[in-house]
């Protein structure tokens, strides 16, 4: 149970991130959260959006480097510690995690939060067992998730 997300190589300098984001809009891409990674010469934007095949494609038309890639959405509760025992379930697995980004979706007690691991289908199974809520794209698209 993955969630697609676009990330697109881009250099750090004025408007490259207008760029992006109004050829998204020109397409009707929503975009449901975002990240940026720099350094003093480029980033690289994470975004989960609505239809991240659509995004690549629209992108790489303008000349953007773009591409596709798997992470996980999970939905925890909005309380102290609650993020410590997601991040120990990964830990004692021995899983490493590359990044973590999270959002806002619905009014809710709940946090959503997109990880990206060495071990993605090891991270989905160890989530699962311990009852942490693992979203899927539709779920993470629509915020009507199941609480």
């Amino acid at each position: 149970m993955y969630v697609k997300q676009i990330s697109v190589f881009m250099e750090n300098k004025p408007g490259r991130l207008a760029a992006i984001t109004q050829v998204l809009k020109d397409n009707n891409i929503d975009i449901r959260a975002i990240n940026i990674a720099d350094t003093t010469d480029f980033g690289i934007l994470r975004m989960v959006v609505n239809d991240a095949a659509e995004a690549e494609r629209v992108l790489r038309a303008n000349s953007m480097t773009a591409n596709v890639s798997d992470v996980i959405a999970i939905s925890i509760d909005d309380n102290v510690g609650a993020f410590s025992d997601v991040i120990k379930i990964l830990k004692d697995k021995n899983i490493s995690i590359d990044y973590i980004y999270s959002f806002i979706g619905e009014k809710s007690n709940k946090a959503i939060i997109v990880i990206k691991t060495n071990d993605l289908e090891l991270s989905v199974s160890a989530l699962v067992q311990n009852d942490v809520k693992v979203l899927s794209s539709e779920e993470v698209n629509s915020l009507n998730y199941a609480e």
